[in-house]
């Protein structure tokens, strides 16, 4: 039981952060209707911008803050200078450019900061556990994640569903053309998006920074989760992100944890060794394909 309320715990925890890396990129996805595989080195970038940011003004906080608002407009300025050339190029090819960008900027971080893993410091008042039940302690710091991605999904929740902004996004994911037909500047519609994309991107790499090590393509394993979520949630829907982002999360936790220990009781020798990580390292894909199976559109597909 110990067990499980941990991983249960964890899996939450991953899912909001895969949430905040999936909402950018699924308004990305459903609005400009734009393959960006670099959005993963966009978080990656975040947690390194926060760890510099830091350093030089002395806390996680001015960090935190300084990082997401850098991050943001690292986005946009890839959006002026590559990406908005794409848009009316086909999938094949936004794939290579973006992935060109995501090499340049592996390589870029290099230069800057070196190869060798750096760390962020958690904050003083995040950083010790508290009692969850009997012989077990929870740290403080991976709660206020979660609730940080909660927090995060409701103000997005409401922006989308309740100011002119939101309408325009909604709006704009199901009729581009119509859009600007009406004389809304689509381009200035597709700047904001990207902005705010790039900056929860490098939100969620800053709040990741104190878990995890800090180094190039650490992205990489999180972007193909954040597609995960986008498939599953429906493409350009924040509703269907945040609900497909908690099964991913959940899923990938547990499964990585009690399938491993049913092959151990199940078979014996090494072949338990193989084949539990095996299939804990299919099973979200295998929920993917059972969820496009009943609703090939996803969970939450935007209306069009």
């Amino acid at each position: 039981m110990t067990l499980l309320v941990v991983q249960a715990l964890n899996g939450f925890q991953l899912g909001m952060l895969l949430f905040l890396i999936a909402a950018g990129l699924t308004l990305v996805f459903g609005v400009m209707n734009f393959v960006n595989l670099a959005h993963g080195v966009q978080y990656m970038l975040g947690a390194y911008l926060g760890v510099m940011f830091a350093r030089i003004a002395g806390g996680f906080w001015s960090g935190l803050i300084l990082a997401s608002l850098a991050a943001g407009a690292f986005g946009l300025v890839l959006e002026r200078l590559i990406f908005r050339h794409l848009y009316a190029r086909s999938e094949l090819d936004q794939v290579l450019a973006t992935f060109g960008v995501i090499i340049t900027l592996n390589e870029g971080v290099r230069l800057v900061w070196g190869s060798a893993p750096l760390e962020l410091p958690m904050p003083d008042a995040l950083s010790h556990s508290f009692q969850l039940m009997d012989g077990l302690r929870y740290p403080v710091y991976r709660v206020a994640l979660a609730v940080t991605g909660l927090v995060v999904a409701g103000l997005l929740a409401l922006v989308v569903n309740g100011t002119r902004a939101g309408m325009l996004i909604r709006a704009g994911a199901s009729n581009q053309e119509m859009v600007s037909a009406l004389g809304v500047d689509i381009g200035r519609l597709f700047r904001m998006v990207f902005g705010v994309g790039a900056m929860l991107a490098g939100f969620a790499g800053v709040l990741a920074a104190p878990l995890v090590s800090v180094e190039p393509n650490m992205g990489d394993n999180l972007l193909i989760l954040a597609f995960v979520v986008i498939v599953i949630g429906g493409t350009g829907s924040i509703r269907g992100a945040f609900l497909a982002a908690l099964i991913v999360g959940l899923v990938d936790t547990l499964g990585r944890s009690m399938i491993t220990d049913f092959a151990h009781a199940v078979l014996s020798g090494p072949a338990s060794s193989r084949v539990g990580p095996a299939l804990a390292s299919m099973l979200i894909y295998l929920v993917m394909a059972a969820v496009l199976a009943v609703r090939p559109a996803g969970l939450f597909p935007l209306r069009s």
